[in-house]
């Protein structure tokens, strides 16, 4: 099959550290904007971007592009696009979408037109009157900003984020693509010393053993594609194994430390669900107040921090009492995330380096000490 066009969407701020990653995965083409990355490819390089992309939401092809400013234009795009190349005749193509600065403000119109137009275009490639919708599903996405349309089909199904080793978590988890962002921003390969003192439901601490590693995140989950009887699944097991032969073996020393005994428990079940127990020791401890692990190593944390102004405060605390707690830690690299917009006064000390970054709908920053 000839190339086509992939889009993943990414948290904002993470748009760079993506494209990097995808270049590191041989993709072509590779070309950031906001919030999301493109690249070209075939299947293989569908399946790879979907398997080991740590940082992405999803990886999407893109179906059709164009002006639209009617309802008319938008079922015209739609019906013009090369839906059967994908979609089967039981194929279920659900739609779903959004629509920002545009004259075509109605998401569920918009949302009924562009199903009518898939119908009305599948119905005359195979000669059908009414379409079953029985068989794997093909999410079709859509996204309407300035009267600039552009047309998706879903390849990944539920999103990168859920690794599936994170059934459960605790009350304010950090994103698994946000945490392999901080793990990334440290530059951690697994020589050092990692240490998470806030590991909470220990999310960064796995996604350390799994850059550690080099191991990919998306092994032990399935994907929307994989059901698809336009992907042969050859490509998905050979991807599986390049990607399993690409992975490291060595002796890591991570380890994360919380107050909570219970989410340390669920710290300790989610890197058994991840296949990384081995490597992570969880520890209870206080870290304003525990003795450094070592000399010298890398932070990387997530400390507590409230929206309620008595959060607020409390987690202000907590920051003077860790930068008091660190203060004479030289040989350690910090990499601290808050959304507090004073962290630095309350820590004591001004950061070498801040990077503005999003968890969710919440702006924050990370906080660089080296």
């Amino acid at each position: 099959m000839e190339k086509m066009t992939f889009c993943v969407p990414c948290l904002f701020g993470l748009e760079g550290l993506v494209g990097d990653e995808l270049r590191r995965l041989e993709l072509e083409d590779v070309r950031v904007e906001d919030r999301r990355v493109f690249f070209t490819g075939d299947f293989a390089a569908m399946a790879r971007a979907n398997l080991c992309c740590r940082m992405g939401e999803r990886v999407m092809i893109l179906l059709a592009k164009g002006q639209v400013r009617s309802f008319e234009e938008l079922f015209q795009l739609v019906k013009n696009a090369p839906l059967e190349r994908f979609i089967p005749k039981d194929g279920a193509f659900p739609v779903k979408g959004y629509s920002l600065s545009s004259q075509l403000h109605s998401v569920p119109d918009c949302q009924a037109i562009a199903k009518k137009a898939a119908v009305t275009r599948l119905g005359e490639q195979y000669g059908l009157g009414w379409l079953p919708e029985t068989g794997a599903a093909y999410q079709l996405r859509f996204s309407i900003l300035k009267d600039e349309c552009e047309l998706f089909l879903d390849t990944t199904g539920a999103s990168l984020h859920k690794r599936g080793y994170r059934e459960t978590a605790n009350l304010a988890p950090l994103h698994e693509t946000m945490a392999a962002a901080m793990v990334n921003l440290a530059r951690y390969r697994g020589r050092d010393f990692f240490w998470d003192p806030f590991c909470g439901s220990g999310t960064i601490c796995i996604e350390a053993a799994m850059i550690a590693l080099n191991r990919a995140p998306g092994l032990r989950r399935s994907f929307a594609a994989e059901k698809w009887a336009c992907v042969p699944q050859e490509v998905w097991r050979a991807e599986r194994t390049a990607a399993m032969d690409r992975e490291y073996r060595g002796d890591y020393r991570i380890l994360g430390t919380d107050i909570d005994p219970e989410a340390l428990a669920i710290a300790r079940d989610n890197a058994r669900k991840a296949g990384v127990e081995k490597l992570i020791e969880f520890r209870e401890a206080d870290a304003t107040k525990m003795s450094l692990p070592c000399d010298r190593g890398v932070i990387v944390c997530n400390p507590p921090y409230g929206e309620r102004m008595l959060e607020q405060r409390s987690a202000q605390q907590l920051y003077r009492a860790l930068g008091r707690h660190l203060k004479f830690s030289d040989g350690w690299k910090k990499y601290i995330i808050s959304s507090e917009p004073e962290f630095e006064h309350y820590y004591g000390k001004q950061a070498v380096k801040k990077r503005k970054l999003y968890n969710g709908r919440l702006q924050c920053n990370v906080y660089m000490y080296y």
